[in-house]
């Protein structure tokens, strides 16, 4: 009985420490905001559909990226570019 209460303990500690880094781990830096000013240099506006289609670029779903901001309205050479730029840091 003595040793299934020290192995519940010690996967109990273990538990709470692998999980307690994992929220205290860095977030993935990236850079939506640069997405969003390409799309504004190439004359639309920022809209919701235009940040969830930044963010597909950011999680490097640049298809999808590219087919959001086209159905924005977003040309296809500025929708490459922001999709691209998407998931790298902010500079």
């Amino acid at each position: 009985m003595r040793r299934w209460t020290r192995a519940a303990g010690v996967l109990t500690g273990l538990t709470l420490t692998l999980g307690g880094a994992a929220l205290t781990a860095p977030t993935a830096r990236a850079d939506i905001p640069a997405c969003t000013h390409m799309v504004e240099q190439a004359g639309v506006a920022v809209t919701d559909s235009v940040r969830t289609a930044c963010y597909q670029g950011v999680v490097s779903d640049l298809q999808g990226c590219k087919s959001g901001l086209a159905a924005a309205g977003v040309p296809g050479g500025a929708a490459t570019g922001a999709c691209l730029a998407a998931p790298h840091e902010p500079r």
